[in-house]
């Protein structure tokens, strides 16, 4: 089995706009759908990662606030680049109109 970077993805105004509307009974309807389904992954979840906040963008030149965007990770495995990426279908990121999840091998040292 080889291990994936799942990085959840979504518009960053929809991002906002779900954020700024939820409810606190949404949120927790939201998390208990995202457990649901990262239950059942089973073993296929190496991580069951986190969402992330605000991003500083470090050059050689300068440090900066930008806005991407990224909203979470999680890292899974299977037997394909194809497989991870058929685990990821059912995930509950896509109630955010236009999210997204890219899947990235992680390859070793």
């Amino acid at each position: 089995m080889e291990k994936y970077f799942a990085l959840y993805l979504a518009p960053v105004e929809e991002m906002q706009k779900m954020m700024a509307n939820s409810k606190p009974e949404d949120m927790q309807k939201g998390m208990d759908e995202w457990k649901t389904w990262m239950d059942s992954l089973g073993n296929s979840l190496v991580e069951m990662g986190a969402p992330l906040g605000k991003t500083k963008r470090v050059t050689a030149d300068d440090i900066s606030d930008v806005k991407n965007e990224v909203g979470g990770y999680s890292i899974v495995q299977a037997d394909s680049h194809e497989a991870a990426a058929e685990l990821l279908k059912g995930s509950p990121h896509f109630h955010i109109p236009g999210a997204y999840i890219d899947v990235l091998k992680i390859m070793e040292m």
